[in-house]
């Protein structure tokens, strides 16, 4: 059962086509990765999925379930249960790593609170009142963004470069969160560069120019990092002959 259709979509920014008759379904319970050339789309179609301003004038529809949510804006799509980490976390000055998280838990005890920040790597005992602000890394804040989307428990969540800002001993965390984030119901987008992040989906999408060139089982989107290309209308169209992929 599909949780998220996008049927025809086309969107046009500052003159420019970005996507272009989009067609995906983002199978209930999968992880789903979305792989592609900066400029390929990957980060606007979160963006009008999520319903964020200047990425609603799209034509097309995106449907929740089966039910169009094209008119209802960021906030109603958040209390339907859709959420997105982004590349670059957003600092909450005034807040706590505690208050944060409590405040869109579904479990705000401090037991839950806690277990969730050691799932991610960070202590408790140091983070908990820590200043959600500029005093955290770019990580740190990655780790308790994350964090939150783990204690939210949403139906839907999409996570733009989720290995960004993070050392490789804590990657392992992160990849850890993702599955429990699965095992919990969720349906996860990856939106990725990382060919250790796709290895993490059971399903990919590989895109260029607005359009999807190819999907499947994630092994069958790893040539792409292995420098093989696609045809598609880039500026850098690749020739012809070049690896055209499994059909």
């Amino acid at each position: 059962m599909s949780i998220i259709e996008i049927e025809n979509l086309s969107l046009s920014l500052n003159g420019k086509n970005i996507l272009n008759g989009l067609n995906i379904d983002f199978w209930e319970g999968h992880i789903h990765a979305i792989v592609g050339p900066n400029g390929a789309g990957k980060s606007t179609l979160a963006s009008t999925i999520m319903g964020l301003s200047g990425y609603r004038n799209f034509e097309g529809d995106v449907k929740l379930k089966g039910k169009s949510i094209k008119k209802l804006n960021l906030d109603e799509r958040a209390r339907k249960g859709i959420t997105m980490a982004w590349q670059e976390p957003a600092r909450y000055e005034g807040l706590t790593v505690e208050q944060f998280l409590k405040a869109g838990a579904k479990d705000k005890s401090n037991e839950n609170i806690k277990s969730i920040l050691s799932k991610v790597g960070l202590k408790p005992e140091s983070y908990l009142k820590r200043a959600v602000d500029k005093t955290l890394s770019g990580g740190e804040r990655k780790k308790v963004e994350i964090a939150s989307i783990l204690a939210m428990q949403p139906e839907f969540v999409m996570m733009d470069e989720p290995d960004s800002g993070i050392d490789v001993a804590s990657l392992e965390n992160i990849f850890n969160t993702i599955k429990i984030l699965k095992e919990n119901g969720s349906t996860i987008v990856l939106i990725t560069h990382s060919l250790a992040v796709l290895k993490q989906a059971d399903h990919a999408f590989l895109m260029c120019g607005g359009m999807i060139l190819e999907k499947g089982a994630a092994e069958k989107i790893i040539p792409y990092f292995e420098g093989k290309c696609l045809p598609c209308p880039h500026i850098n169209v690749p020739d012809e002959n070049i690896f055209k992929g499994d059909n």
